[in-house]
């Protein structure tokens, strides 16, 4: 007789299963275990790598290695292996009620805004044909109402409601010129010392009264967060911005949701673009929302100027976002997670000195 099967999978089973690399250390820093996709991206086995000191397969990042007892991530990293160097973000956490031990993933190619050379020209060339798409299109309809009015009013035919037409368009073009000017301007943004919970209460507060009634927004914030190096007038634009995203993209939903999340990321060190040291980012806001997320196609070039989910998006929104974070020292970051699934737009800042 067949032995029974057993009901779930044990936890060496989904160790194994996971989609990404990991590596099980013991209290003493070394491998305990390491799963199939580790020993395809290490290029070892795991028979070669058990036993073997942690530093000597996998060593560490520079910026610390979260030795101090707490978890410990470091994003868009270059680390040095016996077997070549890799690219990835590096997650390092302590396993519960388990002292000493850590779960370490690896997850190459992640940081999909901090591209090499080739790509970002690729992404540069994107950026200015759908400029000039963008431009052409938003352009063309208010010149095109301008120029009918004008000969409307040429021929005699002006009624009080032409010249109207005509400033209301011109301040449209306007408008998006604006706009776009935000991106020429390279000044770094002044930031202080701010407690983040009345700027969020604000926020929250002008959504409800304005695009967002109607739908409840949730609140998971940790309560001992400690002051954020910010600008408070940027991150006001920044969670506006990305709230009425969310709004948009739970329409339609039978049941939307929409989130704002706080909480403290001991270890967290990003790099703010190639050949930069990482920099601690231990203060995360999140906005989380249960709609469809980005397109698949555009989910790598989500922050690119141009580009956009929505048929009438301009794909200014994001861009702008993603300035404004980087101007303070922080950054977002764009992912899908949770179960349910849900849309989560990550802001990663510094902690106030």
């Amino acid at each position: 007789m067949p032995p029974p099967e057993r009901s779930r999978p044990d936890g060496g089973e989904l160790f194994a299963a996971l989609p990404v690399a990991a590596l099980l250390v013991d209290p003493g820093d070394r491998i305990a275990h390491a799963n199939a996709v580790a020993e395809q991206l290490l290029q070892m086995s795991e028979r070669h790598m058990i036993g073997q000191p942690l530093a000597t397969v996998l060593p560490p990042p520079d910026h610390g290695g979260g030795r101090d007892g707490h978890n410990f991530a470091a994003y868009d990293t270059q680390i040095t292996t016996p077997r070549g160097t890799l690219r990835v973000d590096y997650l390092k956490v302590q396993v519960p009620h388990r002292s000493g031990w850590r779960l370490i993933t690896l997850h190459p190619g992640a940081a999909s805004r901090r591209l090499g050379h080739s790509a970002d020209r690729d992404a540069g060339a994107r950026a200015a044909v759908g400029a000039a798409a963008m431009l052409a299109h938003e352009i063309k309809n208010p010149l095109s109402g301008i120029r009918g009015a004008a000969q409307l009013i040429g021929q005699g035919e002006a009624g009080p409601a032409l010249p109207q037409l005509i400033v209301t368009e011109v301040d449209r073009i306007a408008a998006l010129i604006d706009r776009m000017a935000d991106f020429a301007d390279t000044r770094p943004l002044p930031t202080q010392p701010a407690n983040i919970y009345p700027l969020l209460a604000h926020v929250r507060g002008v959504a409800q009264a304005g695009f967002a009634a109607g739908v409840a927004i949730e609140e998971r914030f940790d309560p001992s967060l400690p002051p954020a190096q910010v600008n408070a007038d940027a991150m006001t634009q920044i969670l506006l911005n990305l709230l009425k995203n969310a709004r948009e993209a739970v329409r339609g939903i039978v049941q939307p949701r929409l989130m704002l999340s706080t909480a403290y990321r001991h270890g967290m060190a990003v790099s703010a673009g190639p050949d930069r040291p990482r920099q601690p980012l231990p203060i995360e806001i999140c906005v989380h929302d249960n709609g469809p997320g980005a397109p698949a196609d555009i989910a790598d070039h989500l922050f690119d100027p141009f580009v956009s989910g929505r048929p009438e998006g301009q794909g200014l929104g994001l861009a702008l976002v993603d300035k404004l974070m980087r101007d303070q020292g922080g950054i977002v970051q764009y992912a899908r997670e949770g179960v349910p699934e849900m849309t989560v737009l990550r802001l990663l800042l510094p902690r106030a000195a």
